[in-house]
């Protein structure tokens, strides 16, 4: 085996789904990417991590909520691009060309191109660690869209795609909650 520098040692476990989360500030919309995330346990807990360096923390830190939007490989170079510049000064809806969709729960919208779409509450901001613990209150799916494949940042620039899914379900029966 290659050493490798301790200071990459986190490229080989950041391929979680890379997310959009959109928040609401009180009077304007705006998206952030993110691809450190985390399932807490079967129920609808998630956690992301953000802080002060993005302009929506400090709705998330106000308004307590967001919405998790999980977008396709289609989507990459918004998704990338979305990630690359600031809600401090761009309208990042119109810039990259995304629809907003009113949510039922929460004020932050839904992005009509995403594949799936969560509501969340803020439930904890755990602040040593710039975690943001979300618990989800309505869930979205498009069965309609063509293109599934998710996108994985590995953190130095480069994505990995979703490819074949494998089923392992009658295998792994005894430990997968009902319903599932």
């Amino acid at each position: 085996m290659r050493q490798l520098e301790l200071s990459k040692a986190f490229t080989l476990m950041e391929s979680g789904p890379v997310i959009l989360v959109t928040t609401h500030d009180g009077g304007q919309d705006n998206i952030m990417t993110i691809s450190w995330t985390m399932v807490m346990d079967f129920t609808p807990v998630f956690a992301i991590t953000t802080g002060e360096w993005n302009y929506s923390y400090a709705a998330l830190r106000k308004h307590r909520e967001c919405v998790i939007a999980i977008p396709t490989v289609d989507l990459l170079d918004r998704v990338v691009g979305i990630g690359t510049c600031s809600g401090v000064d761009t309208d990042k809806f119109a810039k990259f060309k995304l629809t907003r969709v009113p949510a039922r729960h929460v004020k932050p919208p839904l992005i009509k191109e995403c594949l799936a779409n969560i509501e969340c509450q803020v439930i904890d901001i755990v602040e040593k660690h710039n975690i943001v613990v979300l618990q989800a209150v309505a869930a979205y799916v498009d069965t309609t869209r063509k293109e599934k494949r998710v996108v994985h940042a590995v953190g130095d620039g480069t994505f990995i795609v979703d490819g074949r899914r494998l089923d392992r379900r009658k295998m792994m029966a005894s430990k997968l909650p009902a319903g599932v």
